[in-house]
């Protein structure tokens, strides 16, 4: 393999890396906030807080950078206009921190009809205090964005793992609150308060780890509102439909949510314990492929038939590294899932009625996980293309579908899902039927993942050329991944730990061994490549 593909997959590697160590964080901050908060009124206060701030950072973060900033920049540093460079990064920082600063003065001012919309049903002090939650956090995601900038920086020079393991100390000063304050004795809406101006100061040192590499990376920075610079027009040209696409996504999770409740507070939880897993496959795999992809895809240089022949390869090679992270994740959620959600979450309140309603929400998921992680490497392809537009027309295709969806699964339809999953395969009933049709949301957002992928393959491949892995790879894969799942459970059965947490990490460990085992034998050049020595 070529150097710089070498290279690509070790970027990958780092990029997964700091995602890993960043969810990791996350889920103790999770397990720290449920011993001081739990399910108190104040707990619900400041989860309803910090989704109106966090609009914002999904709008003009680091998935909106990433597709409008770091396909230019890195275009101008591929052709060695080093200054010019430079002096673009500096500019869109300069807009941006400016354009941020007034939207955050804006949303702090109409803190108060946010909250209404959002969390109608607060009143009293549960609302009081949700307001001044959001007046606190308001700033921190303002930062947030900023630090999405330093990222796209960082990934333009190829530093990745920087940028992406970053948020570890965001969530480091969150627990470090919570844990300080709460042996002091704070409780409540006080310990909510000094929680928020906790992740303020997360989300500034977030941003300060990230500044001196930036200042080392980027030697022809320069700040100003030079907004007449062409490369900078592009980038905000571009700018524009992807927020309307990032938009049309966090519209797709209201949806959802919206459903969900007509199906209980069951359907709700549910839907959230199964989202914190299969996610995890999604930010490790496609992420990080993707993101290491587009700026070598944006920094392709030559003639159009030579930037078309080097895209084809990249999305070939992304695909196959992918897939082979991410058809041995679909086959765990589905032959050991059950025994993942127990160890995960199967303790005090959360029983075994409950890890199994959950599997069954992920194994809905399971039918468009390949399908959106490789739909987030060729989005990042016409991203690099300088085609900000056709994602956003297929992205909207995918929230209509999974909206139609989504509605005649969870009720005219969840009878047909509720015989499959007991009648044809023999899975056991679930305690509330009706809250299976959380079932049915997961499947119709799979299938509208394939569709949307299509969609998008069929439309690259027009320009320019084939991108397609071979069939024989991918069965080769499910085979190998289905086979270590099968053996895994049959060694459970031989013996397992008591303990629901040391089984899971026990048949989990059986299945990941096994299927490494596998590939290696088999010659798997993924598996290797994404550990070799980079410069």
């Amino acid at each position: 393999m070529p150097e710089k593909s070498r290279r690509s997959l070790g970027h990958a590697a780092l990029v997964a890396a700091g995602i890993f160590l960043s969810r990791v964080a996350g889920l103790v901050r999770e397990r720290v906030f449920a011993h001081y908060l739990g399910n108190s009124d104040a707990a619900g206060a400041f989860r309803a807080a910090l989704r109106i701030p966090n609009f914002l950072q999904n709008l003009f973060g680091e998935g909106v950078l990433s597709a409008s900033f770091i396909p230019v920049y890195s275009k101008l540093l591929a052709d060695k206009e080093i200054e010019k460079a430079g002096r673009v990064a500096g500019v869109v920082a300069s807009v941006l921190a400016l354009w941020v600063s007034a939207v955050v003065l804006v949303g702090v001012l109409l803190t108060p009809w946010f909250v209404d919309a959002v969390a109608p049903g607060f009143t009293g002090p549960l609302r009081e205090l949700t307001i001044a939650l959001v007046r606190i956090l308001f700033p921190g995601t303002g930062l947030l964005v900023l630090s999405a900038w330093c990222l796209g920086v960082l990934n333009s020079h190829r530093k990745f793992f920087v940028s992406y393991v970053a948020p570890v100390a965001w969530n480091a000063v969150m627990i470090g609150t919570m844990i300080g304050f709460g042996r002091a004795g704070w409780a409540g809406a006080d310990l909510a308060i000094a929680l928020a101006w906790g992740t303020v100061a997360g989300s500034a040192l977030q941003l300060a780890v990230q500044i001196p590499p930036v200042l080392r990376s980027a030697t022809g920075l320069r700040f100003a509102l030079d907004t007449a610079l062409e490369p900078v027009r592009e980038v905000f040209h571009n700018l524009g439909p992807v927020v309307v696409s990032r938009g049309v996504v966090q519209l797709s999770a209201y949806i959802d949510g919206m459903i969900a409740s007509y199906l209980g507070a069951v359907a709700v939880s549910g839907l959230g314990y199964a989202q914190t897993v299969y996610l995890l496959p999604i930010s490790l795999f496609g992420m990080s492929v993707a993101a290491a992809e587009l700026p070598e895809m944006s920094g392709a240089t030559g003639s159009a038939d030579e930037i078309h022949a080097r895209l084809r390869t990249r999305l070939i090679a992304g695909q196959r590294q992918i897939a082979v992270f991410v058809i041995p994740s679909v086959a765990a959620l589905l032959v050991i899932g059950r025994y993942l959600v127990s160890g995960l979450f199967q303790t005090g309140k959360f029983g075994e009625t409950d890890t199994l309603y959950v599997w069954y929400i992920l194994l809905g998921s399971t039918i468009g996980l390949l399908a959106a992680t490789w739909g987030r490497l060729f989005s990042s392809a016409f991203y690099a293309l300088r085609d900000t537009r056709t994602p956003l027309r297929f992205a909207v295709l995918r929230v209509i579908l999974t909206a139609v969806l989504g509605v005649l699964f969870a009720f005219p339809l969840r009878p047909l899902l509720v015989a499959l999953l007991h009648d044809v395969l023999g899975l056991p009933r679930a305690s509330d039927e009706l809250a299976l049709g959380a079932v049915g949301l997961t499947a119709s957002a799979g299938i509208a993942a394939w569709l949307e992928f299509l969609l998008l393959k069929r439309a690259l491949e027009r320009r320019v050329g084939s991108a397609t892995v071979p069939v024989r790879f991918q069965a080769w894969l499910w085979a190998m991944a289905l086979t270590s799942g099968a053996a895994a459970v049959g060694l459970a059965r031989v013996w397992t730990p008591h303990s629901p947490a040391l089984r899971a990490a026990y048949v989990a460990g059986c299945f990941g061994s096994l299927y490494l085992a596998l590939a290696a034998l088999s010659g798997v050049p993924e598996l290797r490549r994404m550990t070799a020595r980079h410069d």
